[in-house]
């Protein structure tokens, strides 16, 4: 069984039936039992943003609400996703060093809205799957990165 913890760009290619979408559900059955996919309550809040932003019309506001209720979501008022979030915080900012990890060779000034979406991950021990590269100093340390470009043209099966 493997945890998907699903970030913004990855829902956002789900709700335009990307063909990057199709390819991380056809190479990691994110949604097929005994796997898992996720988001975080970031994501959501993240995603529903985007869609004002780009004022995305009451019909697609409705298939984006129907999308994000068939994903299970995680909230962050959990302790031990506030003490992850702190920790990859002050290591992304090379200011603290966990036993066992290697020094963060520059300092990354990730949003905070990616340390959420990482600690939980984190938490979960999850994979990230993510159109994102600002993750990759935490791949192999915190989490497994899954990057996905959206530039890609990916061919994918029926």
């Amino acid at each position: 069984m493997s945890t998907y913890v699903l970030d913004t760009g990855i829902i956002l290619g789900y709700a335009k039936a990307a063909g990057y979408a199709k390819y991380v559900d056809n190479t990691y059955s994110v949604s097929i039992p005994p796997n898992m996919g996720v988001i975080s309550v970031v994501t959501k809040g993240e995603i529903l943003s985007l869609a004002t932003q780009r004022s995305w019309g009451p019909n697609r506001i409705v298939a984006l609400h129907e999308l994000l209720n068939t994903i299970p979501t995680i909230d962050i008022h959990n302790q031990r996703i506030l003490d992850a979030y702190a920790e990859i915080d002050a290591y992304s900012q090379g200011k603290y060093i966990p036993p066992g990890l290697p020094p963060v060779f520059s300092a990354r000034n990730m949003g905070k809205n990616d340390i959420w979406i990482a600690a939980t991950t984190a938490v979960l021990n999850g994979y990230l799957v993510t159109t994102d590269q600002d993750f990759g100093h935490l791949d192999g340390k915190y989490m497994s990165v899954i990057y996905i470009d959206p530039s890609e043209n990916y061919v994918t099966q029926p």
